[in-house]
């Protein structure tokens, strides 16, 4: 698909979103005009509906086919090393009611700042993956891994 100025001005701007999220729109481009823009670039697959949008908003992302067709190459996370704590870590994290932070110091032998540190930096920062917490009235914080998709 050919770009118009406007399409690649638009992914360019959701390149450089930490979310990805096309939220750059110019003044000019209203109303049919602006459907008709995402339309377009919805249909050729460069865009996607965000799926972690508030409830009763429509927010897009940029696809990776979106950043190729504007010459930016997806990011790439470092693999994951099998057999490690980290692999361990990750493990724990990905159960479906995931784990509290006892359940992870148990599991790795690590401390708790370490936990916390490997969270934050290496499974956040280098791998990119996306780590939430629920707190339940009476129960221990639970951290697990959520997916990645936009």
């Amino acid at each position: 698909m050919k770009l118009t100025d406007t399409q690649r001005s638009l992914l360019e701007a959701a390149a450089k979103h930490p979310q990805k999220l096309l939220t750059d729109f110019p003044a000019n481009l209203k109303g049919g005009a602006l459907i008709k823009v995402l339309t377009a670039l919805g249909n050729a697959g460069l865009v996607v509906r965000y799926e972690k949008a508030p409830e009763g908003s429509m927010q897009l992302a940029i696809t990776p086919a979106g950043l190729e067709a504007i010459g930016s190459a997806p990011e790439k996370h470092p693999k994951q090393r099998e057999g490690t704590k980290q692999a361990t870590l990750i493990e724990v994290l990905k159960r479906p009611d995931g784990a509290s932070l006892s359940e992870m110091v148990q599991a790795t032998g690590w401390q708790q700042h370490t936990v916390r540190g490997a969270m934050a930096g290496a499974l956040k920062k280098k791998l990119g993956l996306n780590i939430v917490s629920d707190k339940t009235n009476g129960q221990e914080r639970k951290y697990r891994i959520t997916t990645t998709t936009v």
